[in-house]
C-alpha cells in the first residue's frame, strides 16, 4: 500500500482541529528540538490555524540542535501569523536541581539525570500551557510510544494529545518532506538531546529505526501465529532481540499505572 503523506498530514491536521473544537482548548504547545519529529508535530498544529507556541528549552544543548530548532521557528512565524515562539533556557534550573540532589552511587550510568532534563521541559511546557490556556501536543512516533519505549517516563510522555504517535519513523521523514520541513532536520541524525554530546539514538538503542520498524512488523507477525523469530538469522536475529527486550523491559511506560484493586 503506497504512503499518501500528504492526505495522511490533512488526517492529522483535521483530528488536531477537532479534538481543540471539542474540547474547547484552542492552542497548542510544542516542545521544539530541532529533530524531525518535533518538527513535523510543530507544522501541522501550525497548519491548523489556530494559535501555536513552539517552545525552545535548551539544557547544555549542542549548538546544531538550536540551530536547527531556530531555523523551523523561523519558518513556522513567517509563514503563520498564528505562530509564535518563547525560548526557556533552563540550563541553571537543571545544575541547580543536580547542585541541590545528594551525591550517592549512580547505577543509572548518568540515564537518571538525562531524564531529568526530560522532565524539566515537561514541567515547563505544562506551566506554559496552562498559562495561555492550550494544550500540551506529544511529539513521539510509534516505535518509540509503542515500540521499544525510548522516551521518558513523565518527561517527553508526558503530553496531552500524540497527533504522530501512530506513525513509525519513516513515515514521519515522509510526511517531513511533505510539509517542507528544513533540509538540515531532515539529514540530522535522530537525537533525544539529553546528553550535551553527539550520541544519536542508535548509538544509545543499537540499532536504526527502519530495522526497528521491520522488527516491529515482525513481532506483530510472529503474535498472529504467522512465522518464528527462531528462524531469525545475524543481524535481523539480533535488532529483533534489541526490539523484544526493550519492548518488554519498558512496558511500564506503555501501560496506565498498576492499581491495588481492594475487595469490597
Amino acid at each position: 500500500m503506497s504512503f499518501n503523506a500528504e492526505a495522511i498530514a490533512e488526517h492529522i491536521e483535521n483530528w488536531l482541529d477537532n479534538y481543540s473544537a471539542k474540547s474547547g482548548i484552542a492552542a497548542y504547545v510544542v516542545g521544539v528540538s530541532g529533530g524531525i519529529d518535533s518538527a513535523v508535530t510543530a507544522s501541522l498544529c501550525a497548519r491548523t490555524g489556530r494559535q501555536t507556541f513552539l517552545v525552545n528549552m535548551p539544557i547544555h544543548q549542542a549548538s546544531s540542535e538550536i540551530l536547527r530548532s531556530n531555523e523551523l521557528i523561523e519558518k513556522l512565524t513567517s509563514e503563520y501569523d498564528t505562530v509564535s515562539s518563547i525560548e526557556i533556557n533552563l540550563t541553571e534550573v537543571y545544575e541547580g536541581l543536580k547542585n541541590a540532589l545528594p551525591v550517592i552511587e549512580d547505577k543509572s550510568d548518568g540515564l537518571a539525570l538525562a531524564n531529568t532534563r526530560a522532565r524539566l521541559r515537561m514541567t515547563t511546557l505544562y506551566v506554559l500551557a496552562q498559562e495561555r490556556g492550550a494544550l500540551v501536543v506529544g511529539t513521539g512516533n510509534k516505535i518509540e510510544d509503542f515500540g521499544v519505549g525510548f522516551y521518558t517516563k513523565y518527561g517527553d510522555g508526558g503530553v496531552d494529545i500524540s497527533p504522530i504517535a501512530d506513525l513509525v519513523k519513516s513515515e514521519v521523514y515522509l510526511i517531513g518532506e511533505k510539509l517542507n520541513v528544513p533540509e538540515s532536520i531532515l539529514n540530522a541524525a535522530p537525537t533525544d538531546g539529553l546528553w550535551g554530546d553527539d550520541r544519536n539514538d542508535e548509538d544509545q538503542i543499537g540499532a536504526t529505526y527502519p530495522e526497528l520498524e521491520k522488527a516491529m512488523k515482525q513481532a506483530e507477525s510472529f503474535s498472529r501465529g504467522e512465522g518464528s523469530h527462531e528462524n531469525l538469522r545475524g543481524r535481523e536475529a539480533e535488532v529483533f532481540e534489541i526490539y523484544s527486550r526493550l519492548n518488554k523491559m519498558n512496558q511500564h511506560k506503555m501501560q496506565p499505572i498498576p492499581v491495588c484493586i481492594i475487595p469490597r
